[in-house]
């Protein structure tokens, strides 16, 4: 995630649960996402599993549902919350049971689940409120799962991709960030996330988990990624045309395709059985 076409997870420059414009601006194509974006590791999934006492799990900002599909090849009955109408309905037409809100604003109605889970969604959330409405909504010794990707192009992607992102968009706060962002600023994100986990009193075993893996890109695989990630959502179709020319031209010098390391960080924690 340390190029500028990814949404930030760390509050800076402004805390991104109050940026709802952008938050709420990946259902511009639903369709690309879901097909786009990539899914997360199954020993990520299988762990979640084999550390929740149940089932039920509850997704937030379930997106298209990818990481819902997900769990539910894992045997899970997975329930989602989305506060993108165009999101929720694409996922609900793949038969997941979604309701639109935000997590903060969603109304658990009593219902109650084993795992709470947030793919790649957490930073759109209040920190605080959201652990706290996840103790709300956890079954004692439930599992809170926060997780996402965090992943670094070759320099020769990154760089052009940056330079077009500034020329497009020279007052986007993104435009100010530099091409490649180190590992550990994505890590320190985490570490707040657990923190403010570890803070609400109403977890035990807080932890961090890390896995790496790689995927290969072609040009036309990455040129439709790209479109769905937040610093683009955005731009005007003669700006997007312009950022994506560039970064197509970069994977061109690189014989078309390229392999992306990704690293999927999570901070979990288990609801504590007496409050």
């Amino acid at each position: 995630m340390p190029t500028l076409s990814q949404e930030p997870p760390e509050p800076s420059p402004v805390e991104p649960h109050r940026a709802r414009r952008m938050a709420e601006s990946f259902g511009v194509d639903a369709q690309r996402y879901d097909q786009a974006r990539p899914g997360y590791p199954d020993a990520l999934v299988a762990r979640i599993v084999a550390g929740s006492p149940g089932p039920d799990v509850l997704d937030v900002g379930c997106g298209t549902g990818i990481a819902a599909r997900q769990f539910q090849a894992a045997g899970c009955a997975v329930f989602g919350v989305e506060p993108d109408a165009r999101m929720a309905d694409f996922a609900r037409a793949l038969g997941l049971r979604v309701e639109v809100a935000t997590f903060e604003a969603w109304q658990p109605a009593g219902r109650t689940f084993d795992a709470v889970v947030a793919a790649q969604s957490w930073h759109w959330v209040d920190p605080v409120a959201g652990a706290v409405k996840a103790a709300r909504v956890l079954r004692p010794g439930g599992r809170l799962a926060i997780f996402g990707h965090v992943y670094e192009p070759p320099v020769e992607v990154a760089d052009p991709f940056a330079a077009a992102y500034r020329r497009a968009a020279p007052d986007s706060p993104l435009s100010r960030q530099p091409a490649r962002r180190p590992l550990d600023v994505y890590q320190a994100a985490y570490v707040k996330f657990a923190d403010t986990i570890r803070a609400t009193g109403q977890f035990d075993g807080v932890e961090q988990w890390r896995f790496d893996w790689e995927q290969s890109y072609t040009r036309d695989q990455w040129l439709d990624l790209l479109p769905t990630t937040g610093g683009l959502t955005q731009l005007r179709p003669d700006q997007l045309a312009g950022v994506l020319d560039a970064v197509g031209t970069a994977i061109d010098s690189l014989g078309g395709s390229f392999t992306m390391k990704y690293t999927t960080l999570a901070a979990t924690a288990v609801r504590a059985r007496a409050l």
